[in-house]
C-alpha cells in the first residue's frame, strides 16, 4: 500500500523499467514511489489544482502530469525537478501521454482540444479540434503516427 496522498488518487502508472510508480492526486501533488519497497521517493509540487493524469516517458526518465489548473508539467523522474510547464489549454486537462519515442506529449482537455507538444522544449506543435464536448482520454498508436481520443460527445 502506497500511503501519503491527502486527497483521492486520480491516476497511477508504472515506469517502463518497472522501478518506479507515479501517482497523481486531488491534493495537487505527483508522487514517485519505489516499485519494489513502496517507499516514497519524491513529492512533486507545482500544480495549483488537482492532478488528473500521470505517465512515464518510454525511457523512464521523465514524468508528465496534467491538472485542473489547465497545465501539463514535465518532471525529472530521478530528481523530481520541474522541467517544463506546458500552457495553452483553456480548460482543465484530463489526460496525458508520451509518444512511443518520448519526443512528444499529447494532452486532452475539457476545452474540446487535443494538443501535441515537444517534450524537449515544451513548445506547442499542434492543436487538434473536432470534438463538440470535453476530451476525456488520449493515447498514441504504438508506431507514434496516430493519436486517438475519447470524449464526452460519445466519440
Amino acid at each position: 500500500t502506497l500511503e501519503g496522498h491527502t486527497g483521492p488518487v486520480e491516476s497511477v502508472a508504472f515506469s517502463p523499467n518497472s522501478k518506479q510508480v507515479v501517482s497523481g492526486s486531488d491534493d495537487r501533488t505527483v508522487r514517485l514511489w519505489d516499485a519494489v519497497t513502496g517507499a516514497l521517493q519524491q513529492t512533486l509540487e507545482g500544480h495549483t489544482s488537482g492532478v488528473t493524469s500521470v505517465a512515464f516517458s518510454p525511457d523512464s526518465k521523465q514524468v508528465v502530469s496534467s491538472s485542473v489548473d489547465r497545465t501539463v508539467r514535465l518532471w525529472d523522474a530521478a530528481t523530481g525537478a520541474l522541467q517544463q510547464t506546458l500552457e495553452g489549454h483553456t480548460g482543465w486537462v484530463r489526460s496525458v501521454a508520451f509518444s512511443p519515442n518520448g519526443k512528444q506529449v499529447v494532452s486532452s482537455s475539457v476545452d474540446r482540444t487535443v494538443r501535441l507538444w515537444d517534450a524537449a522544449t515544451g513548445s506547442l506543435q499542434q492543436t487538434l479540434e473536432g470534438h463538440i464536448h470535453g476530451v476525456t482520454s488520449v493515447a498514441f498508436s504504438p508506431d507514434g503516427k496516430q493519436v486517438v481520443s475519447g470524449s464526452n460527445d460519445k466519440t
